[in-house]
């Protein structure tokens, strides 16, 4: 992973050098540059593996019913990464594993991070198999469940028993990305989605002539045993390798400020502030249930979304489900991509609430929702304008027809609406959760949202199809952004300025409107879609940073310059290790 040796940045939000009151100084803004362009980089290489994979699923299978089989058993591993990889492990984990290497830096009695593993790994991976057993064993009622119109309910049933392994190796995945981020390595963690992707392409072309779709949910067992292969060597280096006294841990941190380390080395320090008390708890206690369960519980939430969607499209005709799930995963890019820079500030929030810097909060999540909304919408008017264009160029070949193109197009333009709820949950949630207090607010906003989604879905399936339930998707997760900023304030969370917000969001939102509709117009005078999708994207393009600029929004080109200079000053110091 590289690393980087940063000069004294001229940019800085705060200055570096001043005390805070846990004696860790806030990250300068070039170092937040950094940090999320490298992230960003790392997510877009595993983002276009996952659309090649999707491309693949598509050429060769389609969008018909062996398709929507393997689909619903997809539902194992969506559920299984974000509870064990995403939010939920890396919530619970990563606290705990900072504190044990904070105090194995100081060098004090047996190794605390052996200690946590010892007491904690045995019994996760016990958990994990019993689970992933029950599924096996279950899988026709849990197929009769998620997709009860289903034609073919027995390819389903095997591939979620295939599907089902990815229960164990997922959670091995995300408790070994929580160790090894707790000790500042990130590239073995990184790659963990690089090595799953190219685990189930590999698999569906060299098994697909024999085995079907069954290939498919294969390359999911295979790729979660690559996601585990891909993290232990490292992970056995940091358990069993030397351990360095405190004063060595000490200067290579100073004298290798590393932009990904940094936010690690924050929480960690103050990790370590907080075991010099006489109070403080035992590493293998350090997480308590009360703030565990909000977070597994909104996670799981979040998620059914997924499965609400599968469970109204199996009553349609074949290739709903197919449909659906291709429209999704291109028409989220613009959100993965505009909350890289809440992930790489999620440590900085939570060390200015933390310390009790309110006005500093306020000012980061303002920033944050300000910058990422702009990214958003700006792709969200991309998606929308280009929709077919992007869908022919990216599926249209094999057994993906033309028809198929069409109903994931128009699907996709409607999950373009709700992009900007999407990316304002992703980044307001954040705020609750690092309020180091348990909170149930974001489980009732989005169990609001879910209500909505269902209602709307099953009220609107049979007249509009699959439309109807992206249109349900859309209006149930704006319900849960707009019900967590208007529940922003010093109870539950931040208290940001809530109004202010609302009306700077108008402003690209405005702007975004008319650019996806000169976008899509400019598109369809075009025959070609190479050039379709070039002419509706550059207009898409101008008219949005002209609006931009005519209604006065100053968030995203300060960003902009940062992380410009931030490349172009210090890309030269960059070295590896």
């Amino acid at each position: 992973m590289p690393a980087a040796r940063v000069a004294p940045a001229a940019d800085t939000e705060p200055s570096a050098d001043a005390a805070s009151p846990t004696g860790v100084a806030p990250p300068t803004r070039g170092f937040l540059a950094k940090a999320t362009l490298v992230t960003a980089v790392l997510s877009i290489a595993g983002a276009l593996l996952g659309l090649g994979r999707d491309q693949a699923l598509a050429h060769l299978f389609g969008a018909g019913t062996e398709t929507d089989a393997f689909l619903v058993a997809w539902t194992v591993p969506e559920v299984a990464a974000t509870l064990l990889i995403e939010d939920g492990m890396a919530f619970v984990l990563v606290p705990a594993f900072s504190l044990a290497v904070a105090r194995r830096a100081r060098g004090t009695g047996a190794d605390p991070v052996r200690a946590l593993v010892a007491s904690t790994l045995p019994r996760l991976a016990l958990a994990f198999v019993a689970v992933a057993a029950l599924l096996m064993a279950g899988a026709p009622y849990l197929v009769a469940a998620l997709a009860p119109g289903l034609p073919d309910p027995g390819l389903a049933v095997d591939c979620t028993r295939l599907t089902a392994t990815c229960v164990l190796s997922f959670g091995l995945a995300g408790y070994c990305s929580a160790a090894l981020r707790a000790h500042r390595r990130f590239l073995a963690p990184a790659a963990i989605y690089v090595a799953y992707n190219t685990g189930i392409i590999t698999a569906m072309f060299v098994l697909g002539d024999r085995w079907g779709v069954r290939s498919a949910a294969v390359g999911v067992a295979l790729g979660g045993c690559l996601m585990v292969a891909a993290q232990a060597p490292s992970l056995a280096r940091q358990l069993f390798g030397r351990r360095r006294s405190a004063p060595e841990a000490e200067a290579t941190a100073a004298q290798d400020p590393s932009p990904l380390d940094g936010p690690e080395a924050t929480k960690a320090t103050q990790v370590a502030e907080v075991t010099d008390s006489p109070a403080a708890p035992s590493v293998k206690h350090s997480v308590e249930l009360a703030l565990i369960a909000p977070v597994l519980m909104f996670a799981l939430c979040r998620q059914s979304q997924v499965l609400i969607e599968r469970f109204l499209a199996s009553t349609l005709p074949s290739g709903a489900i197919s449909h659906l799930n291709y429209a999704q995963k291109v028409a989220q890019i613009p959100m993965t991509l505009s909350l890289m820079l809440c992930t790489v500030t999620f440590p900085v929030l939570a060390q200015a609430l933390a310390e009790g810097d309110t006005e500093r909060a306020r000012t980061r999540v303002e920033r944050d929702v300000a910058v990422a909304s702009c990214m958003v919408l700006l792709g969200a008017a991309a998606v929308f304008a280009c929709a077919p264009q992007i869908i022919q160029l990216l599926f249209q070949r094999g057994a993906f027809t033309a028809q198929d193109t069409a109903a994931t197009a128009t699907v996709m333009r409607v999950y373009s609406v709700g992009l900007l709820g999407h990316t304002l949950v992703g980044a307001l949630v954040r705020t609750y959760f690092s309020a180091g207090r348990p909170t149930w607010y974001p489980l009732a906003a989005m169990t609001a949202g879910i209500i909505a989604t269902s209602w709307i879905g099953a009220g609107t399936v049979e007249a509009w199809g699959v439309r109807g339930i992206a249109a349900a998707n859309a209006i149930g997760i704006t319900v849960t952004a707009a019900l967590l900023l208007s529940g922003m304030g010093e109870r539950r969370s931040v208290p940001i300025r809530t109004r202010r917000v609302v009306h700077e969001l108008s402003k690209p939102v405005r702007a975004a409107v008319c650019a996806a509709v000169a976008g899509a117009f400019c598109a369809s005078r075009v025959d070609s879609p190479e050039l379709a999708l070039a002419a509706g994207g550059l207009t898409v393009t101008v008219v949005y940073v002209l609006l931009l600029r005519v209604l006065g929004v100053q968030a995203v080109a300060p960003a902009f310059r940062t992380a410009l200079r931030s490349v172009t000053r210090r890309l030269p110091h960059v070295r590896f290790r």
